[in-house]
């Protein structure tokens, strides 16, 4: 196997065994399902958010936010009664059967306004709860510092399906009935299921990953345990407000996308087209990226510099946007803030909690990434939408927001500060 990597572009591969070789292959396969099966649908989860009308969005959000907050202790209760490869494969099998409902529901029904409501919410909730349960099994998987050479490397394989993704929307949703995309879709996250079973078998963790963690009674208090060990902790408390600044730019441009693409395209093929080639471009930039560069970039810049770089560059973008908003400027700023996200900011957000521990990693991280997440959304959504009611125009909006973007960058600055302490600690903890 190693020969073939002499002339590619993972030549810096060919000095690990075939076994981690393999188990990288495996998780960049797994990654690169999953992100194909949701972008398949996120034009279609987009064109349903339009359906329902801009001046809604917020309300989508809303939804959102409620289905994380109902989802949060759910999990928790799965993740205190069953080993970790359970919660995995009961998870993956649980969503790939939402998909067939919706497939027979968008069959019977058509595209109404509560399919498309209920879809919406769905996707939401699908994408972040899959994506965050993911990251934790490769925090779980890989070391810190072996996270920092192949995470870049395994995210390509997201960004190589999330390219891919888009191309076979594009396709289907022209050829067919867009019920068929779901079909496509679920057949990819199960692909996506039987790459767990690979990495699982390839792991030196078998014992920990078959290991239930807790076996006593689970009380009220406990289902919310990662809400706990956040307030205990600096640190994650620190993640918390990245991650909440960063959904409050994401969502500030998702929001002027909105109102801006149903202005100027006033067709829902046109749309469709408009979102599937802004996921083009946005993965083919990010793959490039994270195959060639990411992992020099963080080993040579920081993970400081990574972490403040993408929220400077959108402070800058968003001076831009404040003075021209118009579909072109926002379709750059797009691209450049969620192909950031892709090479940079996911890897580098994902190594931060390398050095947590279990519960951080499984129970306080899926907090994050979705309930802390789609809540900032829902409360950007209306903070937007209360500006457009009072007549604020979307350039002033985008102005309010470059503060935000700054802030952001300085707390990721100082995050990766705190990683690299933390990584020393334990280094020299396993050293003694």
């Amino acid at each position: 196997m190693k020969q073939y990597l002499n002339t590619s572009i993972f030549q810096p591969l060919k000095q690990y065994s075939n076994k981690e070789l393999s188990l990288i292959s495996c998780s960049f396969l797994y990654f690169f399902c999953l992100l194909c099966s949701y972008f398949i649908l996120r034009p279609l989860r987009d064109e349903m958010g339009i359906v329902n009308g801009a001046i809604n969005m917020q309300w989508l959000f809303t939804g959102t936010f409620v289905a994380m907050l109902c989802i949060v202790p759910l999990f928790s209760l799965l993740m205190s009664r069953n080993s970790i490869k359970r919660v995995l494969l009961f998870s993956y099998s649980f969503f790939i059967g939402n998909i067939l409902l919706f497939y027979l529901l968008f069959e019977i029904f058509g595209v109404s306004r509560i399919v498309a409501i209920s879809f919406f919410i769905w996707l939401s909730v699908f994408n972040l709860f899959v994506v965050s349960l993911f990251w934790s099994f490769m925090a779980d998987v890989f070391s810190s510092k072996s996270s920092k050479r192949f995470f870049g490397i395994i995210a390509s394989g997201g960004s190589l399906g999330a390219l891919t993704g888009p191309v076979i929307a594009n396709h289907l949703s022209s050829r067919y009935a867009i019920s068929m995309l779901l079909v496509v879709a679920a057949f990819f996250l199960l692909i996506a299921l039987l790459c767990i079973l690979g990495i699982l078998k390839l792991s030196g963790k078998k014992q920990h990953f078959n290991k239930v963690i807790k076996t006593n009674t689970v009380n009220v208090t406990r289902l919310f345990e990662g809400i706990q060990n956040i307030i205990k902790s600096p640190y994650l408390i620190g993640i918390v407000a990245f991650v909440l600044l960063y959904t409050s730019i994401s969502t500030v441009l998702y929001f002027e996308q909105a109102h801006i693409v149903e202005e100027v395209l006033t067709k829902s093929t046109e749309r469709i087209r408009y979102f599937s080639s802004i996921d083009f471009r946005v993965n083919t930039i990010a793959i490039i990226g994270q195959l060639f560069f990411t992992g020099s970039i963080i080993k040579k810049s920081g993970l400081s510099m990574v972490l403040a770089s993408i929220p400077f560059i959108m402070g800058i973008g968003l001076i831009i946007l404040g003075l021209n908003p118009s579909l072109s400027i926002i379709a750059m700023l797009m691209v450049v803030h969620r192909a950031g996200n892709f090479m940079l900011l996911r890897p580098s957000k994902e190594i931060l909690f390398t050095v947590s521990s279990f519960e951080d990693k499984y129970k306080a991280k899926n907090f994050i990434d979705t309930a802390i997440y789609r809540g900032g959304d829902a409360l950007v959504g209306w903070v937007f939408a209360g500006f457009v009611a009072i007549g604020w125009g979307l350039g002033a909006i985008a102005f309010l927001a470059i503060p935000v973007s700054f802030l952001w960058s300085f707390i990721g600055y100082q995050l990766g500060k705190q990683q690299l302490k933390k990584e020393n600690v334990l280094t020299l903890n396993n050293k003694t």
